[in-house]
């Protein structure tokens, strides 16, 4: 990310355009119900910005100093396996090396680094996607695979969402993966091993099944977190029977209905559904298809081609991320106007995942497809945040990967493909964590980290990645 290191002067104003939620806040459908809320006008705008201002728009700084904070809402996106190469490929191909994207116009910028430990608490250089949402969802490092547990007793650790959930503020959680992966989860349970999703998935987790007196799986414990808003992929977690406890031989989808939520299929449901519940989105069996696809990268190379931004097996009708994210903003935005006495906003975390999941298969294409549609998801939350000042928006990563840009000559070890970007280039990535016919590894390097708006200043430096606990608790004020 390139990125102003001064704050934005929306993170001072006490006016502004309020937002008006055009849309119901009861089960009774009221007219105007599918126009769009008035922020959702700024996304493009956004975007377009991004895209047309350029460098210049780089070197140019607001004046202003911090601010204090609090935040009444927190938009926390994170690029699962998001580092610097990562970035660097999409905005290549899609607007131009001069180009920006979204995430490059936030005003602050620092790094966070991203290691793990082991059960005794010595560092493991190299995080996976468990240990790395643990450290900003409990501000604590724990073994890799562990959700929101310690290292050494296996205890639970309370996380942000349970926190801002216990103190009245809304919460949500977006994502392209499944809802019981590793980025989630760390926010709405606590289980051993990251395996442990369903209830017929728990072999790895004996003391957290119900029956030894545990809290269940990942899809049980986060039912019963019940978030406002929950959207991505997973249904065949939820498909899965419940073995004790009182939902004993129903699924954890019927768990879920009896709790109170709404379950949505795809994007038109998503639309319809009541603002006065909360909302379960299960628009996949697992992971939510990518967005683009092209010829994974090869040992020798590929000839240079371009990306095909298209997707035939993604079902018609499956929401983008950035559309899900709208709509969790209007879903959070209504349940907060409902409390409006509580005087509580939001905290929402939004996931790019398949950018992980596409750089694991040597898939450059689908990378750098799901690395633009997160970046729609970012200028989804500025254009937010432009119309609610006292929202703080981060976007980071969990670790980096193992994309490479290389020079056009080169002849690189391990698989390569050249890509032929949008303004004509051609672009050389490798990747060679892993040998040809494995899956590709993450990497340790320190991961960008960007911030607008309450607090945002506290993201400068060089810091832990569990540093950004501490961040969003101070932004909430969440005890």
């Amino acid at each position: 990310m390139t990125i102003r290191r001064t704050m934005n002067d929306t993170g001072h104003r006490t006016g502004g355009t309020r937002y008006t939620n055009p849309v119901r806040t009861t089960g009774t459908r009221r007219p105007g119900r599918n126009r769009p809320a008035p922020w959702r006008h700024a996304v493009l705008g956004t975007a377009l910005l991004a895209l047309a201002t350029g460098p210049a728009a780089a070197t140019e700084t607001r004046a202003g100093t911090p601010d204090p904070g609090p935040a009444d809402n927190v938009i926390l996106l994170v690029g699962d396996g998001m580092g610097d190469a990562e970035i660097t490929a999409a905005r290549n191909y899609s607007v131009g090396a001069a180009g920006r994207l979204a995430m490059d116009t936030l005003d602050t910028e620092g790094r966070r680094t991203t290691f793990s430990v082991d059960e005794r608490g010595r560092p493991v250089y190299v995080t996976d996607s468990a240990a790395g949402a643990t450290a900003w969802a409990t501000g604590r490092r724990t073994v890799n695979g562990r959700v929101s547990k310690t290292p050494d007793t296996n205890r639970p650790l309370a996380t942000l969402l349970e926190k801002a959930h216990h103190q009245g503020y809304a919460t949500g959680s977006v994502t392209t993966a499944s809802v019981a992966d590793a980025t989630p989860a760390a926010l709405t349970s606590h289980v051993t091993d990251r395996s442990c999703k369903g209830p017929a998935d728990m072999a790895a987790c004996p003391a957290d099944t119900r029956t030894a007196g545990g809290a269940g799986s990942i899809v049980e414990q986060t039912v019963a977190a019940r978030p406002d808003v929950l959207l991505g992929g997973g249904a065949d977690h939820f498909a899965q029977t419940v073995t004790d406890g009182p939902h004993r031989g129903r699924t954890v989808l019927d768990q879920a209905r009896a709790t109170g939520y709404q379950v949505v299929r795809d994007q038109a449901e998503l639309t319809a559904a009541r603002l006065d519940r909360p909302v379960l989105g299960l628009f996949a069996p697992d992971q939510v298809p990518v967005e683009w696809t092209g010829t994974p990268a090869a040992p020798g190379g590929t000839t240079p081609r371009r990306c095909a931004r298209h997707n035939p097996a993604r079902p018609a009708g499956t929401p983008t991320l950035a559309e899900s994210t709208r709509a969790a903003l209007d879903l959070l935005t209504a349940r907060r106007d409902r409390s409006r006495e509580s005087g509580k906003g939001f905290f929402l975390q939004v996931e790019g995942a398949s950018i992980d999941d596409r750089a694991h298969e040597a898939d450059p294409c689908g990378q750098i497809g799901e690395t633009v549609a997160f970046d729609r998801a970012v200028a989804t939350a500025l254009a937010y945040a432009g119309q609610h000042p006292r929202t703080l928006v981060i976007v980071t990563a969990d670790h980096g990967h193992a994309t490479q840009v290389l020079p056009e000559d080169a002849r690189p070890a391990g698989l390569s493909t050249t890509l032929v970007t949008d303004e004509g280039g051609r672009m050389q990535l490798g990747y060679a964590t892993a040998m040809p016919g494995e899956m590709q590894d993450h990497t340790g390097a320190p991961v960008p980290v960007a911030a607008q708006g309450p607090l945002a200043h506290r993201v400068l430096g060089v810091r832990e990645n569990t540093d950004l606990f501490g961040t969003v608790r101070a932004a909430l004020g969440l005890r």
